[in-house]
């Protein structure tokens, strides 16, 4: 669809993307040993408080909202003006973080999380049904490939953008910088988005009327153990590569910097390969995921093996994201918000899944052997991808 003069919001997509999951990725950093940094406004000196508990909670309160809240809210929402949802949704993301910038109360930013959290699912539900509805039918795929461009973009240099400006001049600029791509990204949605209004909005009873059909709980089932595989493993992905592959600081920068643009790159791999065949693409996924996870078992020890091993692991991973939303998607086409709001829900289930029980395995079987969870997880997916196809 051709908007203002020639610009196309498809190709403008990720780019809003990007910027809005920039200021997401400001959560990802701490300062390490269980501190979590704050400069009161109007204090010179940085104080250090141990909030290792506090830390866990505003990171899972947050999880956990989005997995319980974002499929009924979604619904609630699917009769609004699709750009008037996105707008309020980028504009909370702004405020969030101007206040995570200023306050010094926990209170506070436990409520600044959950607010964010509120419109996170929908956000995203809501922006990945409008890009497809945006261009040609037989362009849809494409849309949201390039909105999961934006997820990628916002990996691979969202957190070492924050991190920088957290480390080189405060946690509070870091906030700010958040906030000011979320405004970014609130002028282009604002500009460049037309006004889309439902013209025919569907009951409440029809869409849930899809957690009906087996096939979409074991479709659920799959995503979660994808999610559980995959961050199973990458929530220790720093943990790792220093204590197998003895890779000092400089070199495990390199190395997540080089998984987040790789991950661009295998985004729009997997993308074109889906467009020619799902069934190819979803069944092979799971078995390069364990080829690659093998050969980080066996050559994770050797560095030069090990950088080369994590620029195909990257583009793998980024294939989970499209891979799971387009499964899970042949199963909610009568209700394509609704069933986007599920992935969102149950794949932030997997993450926590996933980080739980690689925790585990690395508290009772030894960093190195922390490869087998996510073995364990994509074959249980692959399994159920099978048994789905078996009785579609």
């Amino acid at each position: 669809m051709n908007i203002n003069g020639g610009i196309h919001f498809n190709e403008k997509g990720a780019f809003f993307t990007y910027h809005f999951f920039c200021s997401r990725c400001i959560w990802h950093y701490y300062n390490g040993n269980g501190y979590y940094r704050c400069s009161p406004p109007g204090h010179s000196k940085i104080s250090y408080i141990d909030l290792t508990g506090r830390i866990s909670c505003l990171v899972s309160i947050f999880a956990l909202i989005v997995a319980i809240s974002g499929p009924f809210l979604t619904l609630f929402a699917s009769g609004i003006n699709r750009k008037v949802i996105l707008l309020t949704a980028v504009l909370m993301f702004a405020i969030s973080n101007i206040v995570y910038a200023y306050t010094t109360k926990f209170e506070v930013m436990l409520a600044f999380r959950i607010l964010p959290a509120i419109f996170h699912p929908v956000f995203f539900s809501i922006a990945l049904v409008t890009a497809a509805q945006l261009v040609p039918p037989e362009k849809s795929s494409k849309a949201v490939t390039k909105v999961f461009a934006g997820i990628t973009v916002g990996f691979a240099f969202g957190v070492p953008l924050t991190s920088y400006l957290a480390e080189k001049i405060s946690l509070e600029a870091a906030f700010l910088f958040g906030a000011a791509v979320s405004i970014i990204a609130f002028i282009g949605i604002l500009a460049w988005l037309p006004s889309m209004p439902v013209k025919e909005r569907m009951s409440f009873g029809k869409q849930l009327g899809i957690l009906r059909k087996p096939q979409l709980w074991l479709t659920i089932v799959a995503v979660i153990f994808i999610f559980a595989a995959m961050f199973s493993v990458y929530s220790y992905f720093a943990e790792y590569l220093g204590q197998v592959t003895h890779m000092n600081g400089s070199w495990i920068s390199i190395m997540l910097m080089t998984f987040g643009v790789t991950m661009i790159v295998g985004n729009f791999l997997f993308g074109g390969s889906l467009h020619k065949s799902m069934t190819k693409t979803v069944l092979i996924f799971p078995l390069l995921y364990v080829v690659v996870y093998l050969f980080t078992y066996y050559l994770g020890s050797y560095v030069f093996p090990m950088a080369v091993i994590v620029f195909i692991w990257g583009a793998v991973h980024s294939g989970g994201l499209i891979v799971s939303q387009a499964l899970l998607m042949t199963e909610a086409k009568e209700a394509p918000e609704f069933g986007n709001s599920l992935f969102v829900s149950f794949s932030n289930v997997g993450i926590t899944v996933g980080a739980s029980i690689g925790g585990w395995f690395i508290s009772y079987l030894g960093i190195h052997q922390l490869i087998w969870s996510g073995i364990m997880f994509i074959l249980l997916a692959f399994l159920l991808i099978i048994i789905k196809m078996k009785i579609s």
